[in-house]
C-alpha cells in the first residue's frame, strides 16, 4: 500500500521559522507534501532554495506586497511545472498570495491562506468572496475528475468545540456567524473535515495568541484544516494536530492517505 503524508503549517514567516527550528522539525517528519501559509517572502528573497538538500522541490505564490501573506508547497513527489496552479485566477486574491495547488495523479493538493476578517469585520466581504471563489474553483476541479485535498489556515473556528472561549468571541473575526455559516455550507457541499473523522471533542487547537501564558494554558483556536472530497474518505489513515511543535503561533496539522 502506498501512503501519502501531507502536512500544513502557517509559519508566520518562513525566515523566522527557520531560526526557531523549522529545519530540525522537517528532517524529523519528512512529509511527502508540505503546504505552507504566511511565508512572508518569495523564493528570490532566500539565499538558496533552503529545502532542496532534503530532496524537496518548491513552488511559490507570494504576495505582491513584501513581507506579507504568501503560500508555498514543498514536495518530494515527481511534480512537473505544468501540474502547478498558481492562484485562483482572481487578481484581488492572487496578488495577496492566498492559493497554490498541484496535481498528483488524480488528486489536486492545495495550500490556502484565507483572509482574516479583521477587527470590526472590515474585510469580511473580501473574505466571504474568497470563500465563494475557492468553493467554485474546487467544485470545477471535481467535475473535471479530480479528488481534492485542501489544506491551510482558514481563519475560521467552525463550532464552539473549535476555540477555548466561544461565548466571548461571538463577535470577533474568525468566529463570526457569516464565517461559520460558510464553513457549514462547505461541509454540506461534501467536503470532509478530516480531523473530525477521528476526534469529536474539543480542546484541540492550532493557533494561540502570543500573549504570555496563553499557549501554555491551551487557550486556542482550531483554524488550520485538511478538507477532502468524499471520494478520498475511505483513503484516510490519520489526521493529526501537533500542538507541541513550536516555531510559529500556529502548529502543524497532518493528513495521511493510502493510495491505490
Amino acid at each position: 500500500m502506498k501512503k501519502l503524508r501531507i502536512f500544513s503549517w502557517n509559519l508566520n514567516g518562513i525566515r523566522a521559522a527557520v531560526k526557531n527550528g523549522f529545519f530540525t522539525w522537517l528532517e524529523s517528519e519528512m512529509p511527502d507534501v508540505l503546504l505552507l501559509q504566511e511565508v512572508r517572502c518569495s523564493l528570490e528573497d532566500l539565499p538558496t532554495d533552503w529545502l532542496t538538500p532534503l530532496g524537496y522541490k518548491s513552488f511559490w505564490q507570494p504576495a505582491v506586497k513584501k513581507g506579507y501573506s504568501g503560500v508555498a508547497i514543498y514536495t518530494r513527489l515527481p511534480i512537473a511545472e505544468s501540474a502547478v496552479i498558481q492562484g485562483l485566477g482572481e487578481p484581488q486574491f492572487d496578488s495577496e498570495g492566498r492559493f497554490l495547488a498541484l496535481s498528483y495523479e488524480n488528486i489536486l493538493i492545495a495550500s490556502a491562506y484565507f483572509p482574516n476578517s479583521q477587527r470590526d469585520t472590515l474585510r469580511l466581504p473580501f473574505k466571504l468572496e474568497y470563500c465563494r471563489k475557492i468553493l467554485q474553483f474546487l467544485d470545477a476541479k471535481q467535475k473535471a475528475g479530480f479528488e481534492v485535498v485542501l489544506g491551510g489556515d482558514f481563519n475560521i473556528a467552525h463550532t464552539p468545540l473549535d476555540l477555548a472561549n466561544p461565548k466571548q468571541n461571538e463577535k470577533n473575526a474568525g468566529y463570526l456567524p457569516e464565517e461559520r455559516a460558510w464553513m457549514t455550507a462547505f461541509i454540506e457541499a461534501g467536503y470532509v473535515d478530516t480531523f473530525r473523522i477521528f476526534e469529536s471533542g474539543g480542546g484541540h487547537y492550532t493557533w494561540w495568541s502570543q500573549r504570555p501564558g496563553i499557549r501554555e494554558r491551551n487557550i486556542g483556536w482550531r483554524l488550520d484544516y485538511h478538507f477532502i472530497t468524499p471520494g478520498l474518505r475511505e483513503n484516510v489513515i490519520a489526521a493529526r494536530i501537533f500542538p507541541a511543535v513550536k516555531g510559529s503561533d500556529h502548529c502543524p496539522v497532518s493528513l495521511e492517505l493510502k493510495l491505490p
